[in-house]
């Protein structure tokens, strides 16, 4: 009886569209929770912050744009159909969700933060001597880099696509250490962002490491993981060519995405020089 059970549950899964809609109330939760801390944050302590009082304003339009954005981004990320695709039938997308993820939404966080509110976070308490000192240039990237590269290792990834707490606390842990990597670039308190050139190397090496699990996922024969090798081919995409997409957008979608910045930091300061 159980037997039949399962071949009927798989029989299911065959017939079932890739692209059915899927509810995630737990990421409408977590998006209406962002929105409604940031407008308690704008109304209830930005009013009453030294900066604000000597006359910063509370919000700029470029930052409310921004959070515009950052939100957009988290939900696009986190919700169907990216969640779901990514989730059980390509690990390419589930590659750009991870690029979304650390590439893409922290930046736009940190941007659109008020220096007042980051302040207020990275306080003098003993929670924000920790986030300083996590949020160091070497220790941030050395985190960061590692995280990579955990979130890449075949068990763990199998585990988590089947496993949602676990696959939440990756996402949570990839976030969480790409936007420490993030703030010697972009804080919102200039004075933890690390000088140009520096910004500019420490990009470059932060395009390096995932070039390892990038090259494995392209040059790789056979399934590298188990649970995306399926007979549902979304797209008419192998297993195969689905890694190698994967791979491409980790490591060509990654670099060109920081060395356009580095291009961009690069002009800035070269023209800063002849301001």
């Amino acid at each position: 009886m159980r037997a039949t059970l399962v071949v009927l549950a798989e029989a299911a899964d065959l017939t079932a569209s890739p692209w059915r809609f899927q509810a995630h109330p737990e990421v409408w939760v977590l998006v209406a929770f962002v929105v409604g801390s940031w407008f308690y944050a704008l109304r209830a302590i930005g009013p009453h912050t030294p900066e604000v009082r000597a006359g910063a304003p509370i919000i700029t339009r470029r930052q409310a744009w921004l959070f515009v954005g950052a939100v957009a981004m988290l939900w696009l990320a986190s919700d169907w159909p990216i969640h779901d695709i990514s989730e059980e039938y390509l690990y390419s997308v589930h590659m750009f969700q991870h690029m979304a993820l650390s590439y893409f939404l922290p930046p736009l966080v940190l941007l659109a933060t008020p220096v007042w509110l980051f302040r207020a976070i990275i306080g003098a308490q003993r929670a924000g001597r920790v986030i300083r000192w996590f949020a160091k240039p070497v220790i941030a990237g050395v985190l960061f880099n590692l995280v990579v590269m955990i979130t890449h290792i075949p068990d763990l990834v199998n585990r988590s696509v089947s496993n949602g707490p676990l696959h939440y606390s990756l996402h949570v842990m990839l976030f969480v250490s790409s936007l420490l990597m993030w703030i010697p670039i972009v804080a919102p308190d200039h004075s933890m962002r690390i000088g140009y050139g520096g910004r500019m190397v420490y990009l470059f090496l932060m395009s390096v490491v995932p070039t390892v699990p990038a090259a494995w996922l392209t040059f790789a024969e056979g399934a590298v993981y188990k649970h995306y090798d399926i007979a549902i081919r979304v797209w008419g995409l192998s297993v195969t060519t689905d890694q190698q997409i994967a791979g491409a957008i980790m490591k060509t979608g990654g670099s060109i995405f920081l060395w356009s910045i580095i291009v961009f930091l690069w002009f800035k300061r070269f023209m800063a020089g002849y301001g």
